[in-house]
């Protein structure tokens, strides 16, 4: 095939599958937002459910399995429990903000959203429309935008509960907005390199042929890793901390407004899910070998391919949270600024690379910069912990040593850990100075020692004045 029949084919297919230029008539655009709206609420209910079955299986446990059919209802039920409780307001709380708070984590969810495709052009009514609800050439940063937005829920609901624990989930919530955000920012370079693009629609199209992932698989990683640590699950659910924070940013929060929080949650993990399948997964395109199906990528049917495909992410989801322990804080933020920034930031350096030189060579000095990178930070990170458990060595090694308390030539009380030394005994009669001897004996000791002195000289006298 020649290079005008190879650009034939690819306009054809740009004009097949982009992005519609004419505006949706009014109420499409409102049946649109309905089922955005009712898609995300109902997968959240799902998603609970699913959940609590997988992991009471993963437990060997049963699970919800009373309301509906093997228990389906469940969720729906415990939102209305939620509602039907009473509302509390701390009276040490900021009430504008205390009330605000979980609003802004649930409406910028639902924004994100917005900007994900859902399949190609199809005809709704006699009308033409994408199945999306609207696009923008930067949508891919308004989502990040919105992810950054629903952060701020959390941070404002701790700090306004004027209480501790809430606001120890604040602190932590920012820092690792600002920790992990950096990182799935730099994910989304790959992306942008490969396809040319912000635009969602447009990231899916460039992956006609082969998906993102297959060319940027350290981006997939990462964001992969990043996006667990932006919805706050485990094993980094920090901010929630139910084992060292009670329940973290919202301990102080009941009925609509903790079920708002908990919706914002659930949603934000589809909304990730989602721009993963957009992003490295093909989006809404048929998965190998349906895809050698002609009407694969046509019509109604890509709804089902990206609906599957948030299932699985989704799944990953759960599977985490039923399998590993929460992380330490100090561990959590180690492996986001010295593991994955640095290694985002090498890895995006030889997919810009690749727009210049040979894949070949660039493949194997880039792995070659990439290994040395990592070999260095195991180096760093073994010479790092081999000092602090020569740290520690000398610290016991101190703690051990005898103490004297008048080194320094006054009384000084004992460290925590360090032992006074053995008290020595005083002979009766003797005078000595404060500095001369290091311990006496007490009180009563010394009066025991004095009585069986004079006993002994008693005995002595009695037999003569000898002694054996």
């Amino acid at each position: 095939m020649t290079g005008a029949h190879v650009m034939a084919a690819h306009l054809a297919a740009a004009q097949e599958f982009a992005p519609q230029t004419e505006r949706d008539v009014w109420w499409l655009i409102v049946v649109k937002t309905v089922v955005v709206f009712a898609f995300l609420v109902v997968t959240t209910l799902l998603m609970i459910w699913a959940e609590r079955r997988v992991v009471a299986r993963m437990q060997q446990r049963i699970g919800p399995n009373r309301v509906g059919p093997q228990g389906l209802l469940q969720s729906l039920f415990d939102g209305i429990k939620l509602a039907l409780k009473e509302d509390i307001i701390p009276s040490a709380a900021d009430k504008a903000v205390f009330i605000l708070a979980p609003i802004l984590s649930a409406i910028p969810a639902f924004m994100a959203f917005a900007m994900i495709p859902f399949g190609p052009t199809v005809s709704i009514a006699g009308h033409h429309t994408n199945l999306q609800l609207t696009d923008l050439s930067v949508a891919v940063l308004f989502i990040l935008a919105m992810s950054s937005m629903g952060i701020y829920g959390i941070v404002l609901g701790g700090w306004s509960s004027g209480s501790t624990y809430p606001l120890l989930g604040g602190v932590r919530s920012a820092a690792q907005m600002v920790s992990y955000e950096v990182a799935m920012g730099l994910s989304f370079v790959g992306v942008f390199l490969y396809t040319g693009t912000l635009s969602t629609s447009g990231i899916v199209d460039a992956q006609n042929h082969k998906w993102t992932i297959l060319v940027a698989l350290p981006s997939f990683i990462i964001y992969a890793i990043a996006m667990v640590g932006e919805t706050n699950r485990a094993p980094f659910d920090l901010p929630e901390g139910e084992t060292e924070l009670v329940g973290g940013f919202h301990t102080e929060y009941t009925s609509l407004k903790f079920a708002l929080f908990f919706l914002a949650e659930y949603i934000n993990m589809v909304t990730v899910s989602a721009l993963m399948t957009t992003l490295f997964l093909g989006g809404w395109r048929a998965p190998w070998p349906i895809s050698l199906w002609g009407a694969a990528n046509t019509g109604w049917w890509p709804l089902l391919w990206f609906v599957m495909k948030i299932g699985i992410v989704l799944f990953v989801f759960i599977w985490l949270r039923g399998t590993l322990p929460r992380f330490r804080y100090d561990q959590f933020m180690k492996f986001g600024w010295k593991v994955l920034i640095p290694v985002n930031l090498v890895w995006i350096l030889i997919e810009a690379g690749l727009k210049m030189v040979s894949r070949t060579a660039l493949y194997i000095w880039g792995g070659s910069i990439l290994a040395l990178v990592l070999i260095g930070l195991f180096i760093a990170d073994a010479v790092q912990a081999r000092n602090q458990r020569l740290a520690d060595l000398d610290a016991q090694e101190a703690a051990e040593r005898p103490f004297d308390p008048f080194a320094g030539g006054f009384p000084i009380p004992p460290m925590p850990g360090q032992q006074l030394p053995m008290p020595r005994p005083v002979p009766v009669g003797v005078a000595t100075s404060g500095h001369e001897i290091t311990g006496s004996l007490p009180p009563h000791e010394i009066i025991s020692d004095a009585r069986s002195d004079i006993i002994s000289d008693e005995t002595d006298e009695s037999d003569g004045g000898h002694r054996d």
